[in-house]
């Protein structure tokens, strides 16, 4: 017999799991395995009962459209050939990449930069 209480589960959930059970017991197996398996079906399909509500949970749809038209605008940029902008893509690199970057730019004092000067030397290129 299944353990727990299934009081977290929507109706829905329970209307699934007890046609599924049906399904199984007309396959000739037992009521208790029927049941275990109706919900371990359910489990495995929605992720258990309802989940309570937090942080996170939801984008707002406003948010999302906002995200989405964004990333649209961002694409047809890059598309066009206009790269993001420098500083926060140098940001999101490594040191070891960044140096590789100031070694091909053949920056002076490279070797003893820190990652936040290394930026900004490549940032701002000393002509």
């Amino acid at each position: 017999m299944p353990r727990g209480s299934k009081d977290k589960y929507t109706a829905e959930q329970r209307r699934k799991a007890e046609h599924i059970e049906e399904r199984y017991e007309d396959k000739g197996l037992s009521k208790s395995t029927a049941e275990a398996r109706a919900w371990a079906t359910v489990n495995k399909q929605s992720g258990g009962g309802e989940k309570a509500g937090g942080s996170g949970r939801h984008t707002s749809a406003t948010r999302k459209a906002s995200a989405t038209s964004d990333s649209a605008k961002r694409a047809a940029q890059s598309r066009a050939g206009h790269p993001r902008s420098a500083r926060s893509s140098l940001g999101t690199q490594t040191k070891a990449s960044l140096m590789s970057e100031a070694r091909s730019r053949n920056l002076r004092g490279r070797s003893t930069m820190t990652k936040a000067e290394l930026i900004e030397a490549l940032h701002h290129p000393q002509g």
